[in-house]
């Protein structure tokens, strides 16, 4: 058995279940070796759309993202994706051909451990046939247990020559796929730190809890809400967790530049507030505008490195959230403190009225194109409520990146915590249709909604060709302005030119039928009936939405969002 087949089998037994790909001369015998032991190999069009979907797939399954390409431009193809994961700490591998060390002319030669290092990857290599198997171990172990993106350099010399005798074994036995969904918890904060903690909770007249990455990743939601309910704190999540506090009547959705004006009052209003496994990074916080002068904060976390590295914060705290969260309703329940802090009535019957950005009131944006195509643009606000209404509860939401983002990010209502797919770690535009791929393939039973603008989905374009080549039911929103919106709204205002940043109109819905998927033009709620008839069945195909969006007005979250440029 060569090296390249021994790696392939070791990686299916040790948790490889599906492996994104595009495949060349230097991976392609360790791939299908991969299928040949029971891995489904998912080829994509695209390098960054294989790593981007394998980003996905190990989000929403909870289990270890693999990405297989070729050395050299393989991977050079595929970094943007990987330096999403990386930031994201999703635990991705990425199997990389690697040139031979003697191959010095190469052509495919360059730095490939040194180019992971610089995006936040976990540089390592299968060194040698004797070494191969304890190789491919390690760096699933560091994926796994570390939740961090490693790529795996495989030697074409090293992967075709001969496994050594005797050495033709795996390392875990057929069937055992450890599955990183959590954290590994760490032991709880001492006593005297919990105590501190219910002393700040006990303190506190308007409690609020903000939940992040780390909430999530740790399932906590169910622990933090109940010691929310014990001493009266609202709750609120980041963007990647939203959806951990679903159906929670003092939930407050999502804290920072998405939050609604009622939840950003609010907020701002806490005179404490804990952030669990979150960061309070900008984002977050809105440059700390909604921490109030005079409020505490503390800041729960696994990672001693996270504590204060956005925010100051008044207590911090190392150990898992819900196990944190457990010690510290403990502590109250046996100091007998229970209080309504910030989950009065008034609140309860504002947060009824105008907790989603469905409630809030707005003026319906107006506009016809003056090209030859002209017709009435639909408003985006207008659009994404109605979609809301049309679809399935059961939904996974995916979006790119843009202008538009928050529209789907907010007006979609999603079911739990791994209802919406936020990769925006590295804030690349041309993310999210892959990024629907993977997150279909990892939950086929609920309907997948890629959001995308008309800048990410030109981008992207290739990869309809993987999901009508999957049967993917994947419904793709399209939201044109045609433009790269957030330049024009950030620079048009103060009189640059923007012939670099606008663009004559593109028939998105042609370019979709092109590649096998059902489609329709939108420019008019009416024009929503071809969805709905897309939505009764069979699904057996993508359906492209190419909404020809009104472009007079920025998103409300814009502002905030080049703050941090």
């Amino acid at each position: 058995m060569i090296v390249a087949e021994a790696v392939g089998e070791a990686l299916a037994r040790l948790g490889a279940e599906t492996v994104f790909g595009v495949v060349g001369s230097g991976n392609f015998h360790v791939t299908n070796a991969l299928a040949a032991h029971g891995a489904r190999f998912v080829a994509a069009r695209t390098e960054g759309g294989a790593a981007t979907m394998a980003d996905a797939y190990a989000r929403v399954s909870g289990g270890l993202g693999v990405v297989s390409v070729h050395q050299g431009p393989g991977l050079t193809n595929a970094v943007t994706g990987i330096a999403e994961a990386a930031k994201s700490r999703t635990p991705l591998l990425v199997l990389a051909g690697e040139v031979a060390a003697s191959a010095v002319r190469s052509n495919f030669r360059i730095d490939q451990a040194a180019l992971a290092a610089a995006v936040g990857a976990v540089p390592e290599r299968v060194h040698s046939p004797e070494t191969a198997l304890a190789d491919v171990a390690r760096a699933c172990r560091t994926a796994v247990a570390e939740r961090r993106t490693v790529l795996l350099g495989l030697p074409l010399d090293v992967q075709g020559a001969e496994l050594p005798a005797g050495d033709a074994r795996t390392a875990a036995p057929a069937g055992h796929r450890p599955r990183p969904s959590r954290v590994p918890p760490l032991p709880v904060p001492p006593p005297g730190a919990v105590a501190r903690l219910a002393d700040a909770l006990q303190a506190a007249e308007r409690p609020v809890f903000i939940a992040g990455r780390g909430a999530r990743l740790a399932g906590a939601g169910r622990e933090l809400a109940a010691l929310a309910a014990r001493c009266g704190a609202l709750v609120a999540t980041s963007a990647v967790a939203r959806g951990l506090f679903t159906g929670d009547p003092f939930g407050l959705d999502v804290s920072g530049g998405f939050a609604t004006p009622a939840a950003a009052e609010l907020i701002a209003g806490a005179d404490l507030l804990v952030a669990w496994g979150c960061s309070l990074n900008m984002w977050t916080t809105r440059h700390g505008a909604l921490v109030g002068r005079t409020a505490a904060v503390v800041q729960v976390d696994v990672d001693a490195r996270a504590l204060g590295a956005h925010h100051r914060v008044d207590l911090g705290l190392i150990g898992d959230v819900a196990e944190t969260a457990r010690a510290a309703a403990a502590e109250l329940e046996a100091r007998g403190h229970s209080a309504t802090g910030y989950r009065t009535a008034d609140v309860a019957e504002r947060l009824a009225r105008e907790g989603r950005w469905q409630d809030v009131p707005y003026e319906e944006d107006k506009e016809h194109d003056r090209h030859p195509d002209g017709g009435p643009r639909i408003d985006p606000r207008t659009l994404t409520i109605a979609l809301d209404g049309m679809l399935p509860r059961e939904r996974t939401v995916a979006v790119d990146s843009g202008n538009f983002m928050g529209y789907p990010a907010m007006f979609l209502d999603v079911p739990d915590a791994d209802g919406l797919v936020f990769t925006q770690a590295f804030q690349s535009i041309g993310l999210g249709l892959a990024t629907a791929i993977g997150a279909a393939v990892a939950r086929p039973g609920r309907l997948t909604v890629a959001a995308l603008g008309d800048g990410g989905a030109l981008m992207a374009a290739a990869e309809l060709e993987t999901a009508v080549r999957l049967g993917l039911g994947l419904l793709v929103v399209v939201y044109d302005d045609e433009a790269y919106g957030a330049e024009v709204h950030h620079f048009g205002p103060s009189g640059h030119p923007l012939g670099t940043v606008t663009f004559p109109p593109a028939d998105l819905a042609a370019i979709g039928r092109g590649y096998g998927c059902a489609a329709a033009t939108v420019r008019r709620p009416a024009d929503l009936g071809a969805v709905a008839r897309w939505l009764d069945g069979p699904r057996d195909r993508p359906m492209l939405v190419h909404a020809k969006i009104t472009r007079g007005r920025p998103s409300w979250w814009l502002e905030e969002a080049f703050r941090g440029h």
